[in-house]
């Protein structure tokens, strides 16, 4: 890391170009970055629901794929001849656009010459699957006049899965927008106040930038190639702010650090770089290793949120560790030197601090600081602290034992969209399930849907499918190109994404292979029967990321603390704050706990808020874990006495600690209040734990237990002793000017 300081130092101007270069030529496909972004992706491979897609589209070319409706609704002023016109040009425009067909105009037909006008709703079959109607429906919605809005004395609404799907990518894009909008300034503010310097308070923020931009032009790339979620861009963005933010202030607060016990600007940016800005590099990979962990789960929309994490990430490790010293060389004395105000301020608090102490006052705990005064209150009452401290965290995960997780794409749009409104208004005319049939798969085992016996099977089938009390009606079974399978459509009287849908869809697959014994294959998908692959898959996978992110955070704390203790207690600590954000967001979103507050509730949990509050606090919380235990073992090495070495690694680094979470905590706050429910359960998600960890663990617990731990907390067996590197911090101490040697 010196060698790297040196090599900058010496091109600074080039790294600096290089870097400006890449910053221009990013921003015009930052702006485009959610092009191309789908709101799909959650298909299931292998499942049943992916089998019926995949026969949809070979064997029964007749059916559409998917399906899209416009409700043309009459106002009470609207004639005859407004809701006809209406009626042919939505016919026309349809026609005419790729991969639609309209359905036959006998309702509409009927509406019109009906002796009073109601709402009709105009089918349109595609022959493109869910995750590309959704392009056709913002294509047709932009040129059926603004969807939702009143086109003479008739209103338009574009309805149907795509649709909504299309509503909320572009609600996901207006919610980035107002949360980088609040964002930035909110840091800012914080970071003021920790630097007590604007100039130096601008770096940091500038990484966040610069690292975003850089990620929303390669976002912008990777999704003309592979699929991406319409999701990705937000979780880049809360990450990203954040991320980008803590790793430059961990360099720069080392810097400033350096320059305050009296080392020259280059020197002190050295030893920065060669201490917190390895730290940085260690823990950037240590949440890199853990978002990879969504890998885990074949599902390409959260392995497209996992790559947007990773982007972002890696991007603010490198600009903190190559563009913030030389912006830091660049700065100069600005990089370290307090506003006035912020000086003088200082000075009177310290002032009134001092008048406070009792004259002659020799208590260890009156001097040193706050977080030396707080570190020793703690270390006296080590078991109390941990109790106490335990049952709350143990007292906030509780409710994460009745966690429900569920996927409704309507919830995520807002109650007033078009295509929210129209959804529902066309669920009043044709029933809540007609867009979203459920499709039951006949595969037969032997002969064709032509033999006596073959018929009289499917004919059981459909009578049982009707027989369920949720199914509305159910077509005669369509036989497919070569006989063999036959598909039979069934329509609800509730919609796809509800509760209902999904008891059906369980009561269909459990009895529909009983009445079709050994003589067929049966297979049951469609919107419902998608959506709870998914949840299953995600729910199934979830033990998964946690074997792999403990297992990673073992190995790493191990090498980075050379410690088994501390590595262990790590792992719990860390598992108490995923667990007590589970618990919270199970109470506010599940319980609707806080919906005098505006938080709606569902009566269950995105199905993608689960593993991304695991792997982003996972991944983060070590960052503060290895700043924190680094220090501390630091000093260690220096006194040998593990009180001492806690404190004094607590007071350094306490405060920048404290800043950082707080600028994370605001980020994932202002999520918080976006629009879309899952963005918002994972920006609480994260705030709570973030803010959780680094107080009642980093600063509570953590001094506790290695008070009740003490010499274990640096136990490591002889054999993994010789295999590890030293100290990651253990680099040659530069002499401070001015000083004897010892």
């Amino acid at each position: 890391m010196m060698q790297l300081d040196r090599f900058l130092h010496r091109h600074r101007k080039a790294v600096f170009v290089l870097w400006a270069a890449l910053i221009i030529a990013a921003i015009p496909f930052a702006a485009r970055q959610s092009e191309h972004l789908s709101p799909g992706g959650f298909t299931v491979r292998g499942s049943e629901s992916e089998k019926v897609a995949g026969a949809l589209a070979g064997d029964f070319p007749s059916l559409p794929r998917s399906e899209l409706g416009v409700l043309v609704v009459p106002a009470p002023e609207a004639g005859r001849a407004d809701l006809a016109a209406e009626l042919d040009r939505v016919e026309k425009l349809a026609n005419r656009t790729p991969h639609v067909a309209a359905g036959p105009q006998t309702v509409g037909r009927a509406a019109v010459s009906g002796s009073r006008l109601r709402p009709v709703l105009v089918p349109l079959a595609l022959d493109i699957d869910e995750d590309a109607a959704v392009e056709v429906a913002s294509d047709l919605g932009g040129r059926l006049t603004p969807p939702g809005q009143t086109r003479g004395a008739v209103a338009i609404y574009l309805v149907g899965e795509g649709a909504v799907a299309d509503a909320l990518r572009g609600v996901a894009k207006e919610d980035l927008s107002k949360a980088e909008e609040r964002g930035f300034p909110i840091v800012l503010l914080i970071l003021v106040i920790a630097f007590g310097s604007i100039g130096a308070a601008t770096l940091p923020l500038a990484i966040g930038l610069f690292s975003l931009l850089l990620t929303g032009a390669a976002i912008f790339f990777l999704s003309q190639t592979i699929g991406m979620s319409v999701y990705v861009t937000n979780m880049a963005s809360m990450i990203g702010i954040g991320v980008a933010v803590d790793y430059s202030l961990f360099v720069l607060a080392r810097y400033r650090e350096e320059i305050a016990v009296g080392r020259e600007p280059a020197l002190a940016r050295s030893y920065a770089l060669a201490t917190s800005g390895l730290a940085v590099i260690f823990s950037g990979l240590t949440v890199i290793a853990a978002l990879a962990g969504l890998w885990l789960i074949d599902n390409q929309a959260i392995r497209s949120m996992a790559i947007g994490g990773i982007l972002v990430v890696a991007l603010s490790v490198i600009a903190a560790v190559t563009l913030l010293p030389v912006l830091i060389e660049m700065l100069g004395h600005r990089a370290y030197v307090r506003m006035r105000l912020h000086t003088v301020t200082g000075v009177v608090l310290r002032a009134l601090q001092w008048r406070r102490r009792r004259p002659g006052s020799t208590r260890p705990e009156r001097s040193g600081g706050f977080w030396v005064r707080w570190s020793m209150w703690v270390m006296r009452r080590p078991l109390v602290t941990v109790l106490v401290s335990g049952c709350l965290l143990l007292a906030l995960a509780l409710p994460a034992l009745s966690l429900s997780m569920g996927q409704r794409g309507l919830d995520q749009i807002p109650p007033d969209s078009p295509a929210r409104v129209g959804t529902q208004r066309a669920g009043e005319v044709t029933g809540p399930g007609a867009l979203a049939p459920m499709r039951v798969l006949v595969d037969l085992e032997s002969g064709l849907t032509s033999t006596p016996a073959n018929q009289a099977l499917l004919t059981r089938l459909r009578a049982r499918v009707e027989s369920d009390p949720l199914v509305q009606s159910a077509l005669p079974p369509l036989p497919s190109g070569n006989r063999r399978s036959a598909l039979i459509s069934a329509t609800l009287r509730a919609e796809g994404e509800s509760d209902l849908a999904e008891a059906a869809l369980a009561r269909l697959r459990a009895a529909l292979p009983v009445v079709a014994g050994n003589r067929a294959t049966m297979r049951v998908g469609g919107v419902t029967a998608s959506m709870t692959d998914t949840q299953d898959l995600i729910a199934g996978s979830m033990w998964k990321i946690i074997v792999w992110i403990l297992a990673l955070a073992l190995v790493v704390l191990i090498v980075v603390l050379r410690s088994i203790a501390l590595a262990i207690k790590a792992v719990v600590m860390n598992l108490l704050s995923v667990g007590a954000a589970y618990g919270i967001l199970v109470m506010v979103f599940q319980w609707g706990w806080l919906e005098w507050l505006g938080f709606d509730s569902f009566g269950q949990i995105g199905v993608l808020t689960p593993p991304l509050v695991l792997a982003v606090v996972f991944g983060l919380s070590m960052d503060y874990e290895i700043f924190l235990l680094t220090r501390i073992r630091e000093r260690f090495e220096a006194t040998g006495d593990t009180r001492q070495a806690v404190a004094q690694g607590l007071a350094s680094s306490a405060r920048t600690i404290t800043s950082a979470a707080l600028i994370m905590v605001s980020v994932f706050s202002v999520f918080v209040f976006t629009g879309v429910p899952t963005i918002r359960e994972l920006g609480l998600g994260c705030a709570v734990a973030i803010a959780i960890d680094a107080t009642v663990v980093r600063l509570t617990l953590v001094p506790a237990t290695m008070v009740l731990l003490g010499k274990w907390n640096w136990w490591l067996p002889k054999r993994l002793e010789r295999i590890l590197p030293d100290s990651f911090e253990d680099v040659p101490e530069p002499p401070i000017p001015g000083s004897t040697p010892a």
